[in-house]
């Protein structure tokens, strides 16, 4: 088939990969001048399965009416006169009940460990650096009682098959020893081996320009602006997408199927096909510091309970991400949040870093209400979806991006998730 893949960042270029390595003829529509620019530019670089947690749990009501008009929240809403914000805001409470979120932790860790495999299968392959790390993720709190909820959620995760084992302070100290000086303060935390991390951004430009190499053909510099549509029923399906070139003309791209892995961005192309995605923008920030002492610097990625925050170390940077802000599609940086990240870092790591000339960038995230990324058919038959990984895109690509190109390519794939029927 001639497939045409909107979006270049880590989910279109995964999905591109493999759709060429099962014998399709590939064509990349991406607005940005390369690979990986906007989402999977900056973000805090873990592969986390063991943080399969959906937002929306039992717990996450109570946290959202502690945390309202709070600036320097982990959560921010700015409430607009936006009907899908609203309306996905409903269907975020209405996934918190136990049984909707033992089914959701079920899925994203299914996908999660899958994907993991499978991109560990790519860097074999194909040799790509990207600042890989394989020492696991740590995760601490500050909070006893978050400790005492992360004890079972740790069970309730090493009962879908992660690994992710609880541990006491002293062992959290013993795994990454640039937190001894926090010893005191910290309730415990749990472990994951499994886990990784690693520069998005890196290994998105390496697996592009292998793909081109390949024959994937990446058309930088084009913006999508609407899919053409005709039949209607059973019948229905996708003609072309219309395209703004750098040279402002419009231009129709024909192909024999569609995938829509625009992020965030996805949800407004496909409205005017009658497709109503509950995916929402969540406006995440991260910071990016010079390591100037090694032996300060963390070398085991991590996530701050306490302050929503993953730190993970690439070479001679240290990359610093988290919080949410909704706040419909503006990325414009927010100082106080910026700083804040900053403080923290710098409470945490005193000395390591320089701190005087953070890199500060905000990205995006594509999030459902349920933390269940769209993986699958329209219905349109011959329009795919890949979007709305949320904090998951870099964990969850290379394996959404394989068992989509299997799924269009009539194979079935090796997880068990609940891929698209129909929306």
């Amino acid at each position: 088939m001639k497939v045409v893949v909107l979006g270049a960042g880590v989910i279109g270029t995964a999905t591109a990969w493999f759709l060429n390595k099962a014998g399709h003829e590939v064509t990349v529509v991406e607005r940005q001048p390369g690979p990986a620019l906007e989402t999977s530019f900056a973000n805090g670089g873990q592969i986390s399965v063991s943080h399969a947690e959906p937002w929306a749990n039992p717990g996450a009501p109570a946290k959202l009416l502690k945390w309202l008009g709070r600036e320097d929240a982990p959560l921010l809403f700015r409430w607009h006169l936006d009907w899908l914000q609203w309306k996905w805001g409903i269907a975020f409470l209405r996934e918190c009940t136990p049984a909707r979120t033992a089914a959701n932790i079920r899925s994203i860790v299914a996908l999660s460990d899958y994907s993991r495999r499978v991109l560990g299968e790519v860097r074999e392959e194909t040799g790509i650096a990207y600042d890989c790390a394989t020492r696991g993720i740590l995760h601490f709190y500050t909070d006893p009682r978050e400790y005492e909820h992360a004890i079972e959620a740790a069970r309730v995760m090493r009962g879908y098959g992660c690994p992710r084992q609880s541990v006491d302070a002293d062992e959290v100290v013993r795994i990454e020893p640039a937190l001894a000086h926090l010893r005191d303060r910290i309730a415990g935390g749990d472990y994951t081996a499994t886990d990784e991390s690693g520069d998005v951004h890196a290994f998105t430009r390496g697996l592009a320009a292998r793909a081109a190499d390949a024959g994937v053909a990446f058309r930088y510099g084009v913006s999508a602006t609407r899919f053409v549509a005709s039949g209607s029923g059973a019948a229905a399906r996708i003609d072309g997408l219309e395209v703004l070139g750098d040279d402002g003309r419009y231009r129709v791209l024909q192909g024999d199927a569609f995938v829509a892995a625009a992020g965030s961005f996805t949800a407004p192309l496909v409205r005017p096909l009658g497709i109503g995605l509950l995916l929402y923008p969540g406006k995440g920030y991260s910071a990016t510091f010079a390591i100037t002492d090694p032996d300060a610097a963390p070398q085991v990625s991590l996530t701050d309970d306490g302050h929503k925050l993953v730190v993970s170390r690439f070479g001679n940077r240290l990359r610093v991400a988290g919080t949410c802000e909704f706040d419909g599609y503006d990325r414009a940086l927010n100082p106080f949040r910026c700083e804040m990240i900053t403080r923290r870092t710098r409470e945490l790591f005193p000395g390591a870093c320089d701190y005087d000339a953070p890199e500060y960038w905000s990205g995006l995230r594509p999030l459902t209400p349920s933390n269940v990324p769209y993986v699958g058919r329209t219905r349109y038959r011959n329009l795919f979806l890949n979007t709305g990984h949320g904090t998951l895109g870099w964990t969850m690509a290379c394996g959404s991006g394989r068992a989509l190109a299997d799924l269009m390519s009539g194979r079935r794939p090796d997880v068990d998730f609940p891929f698209l029927p129909t929306v």
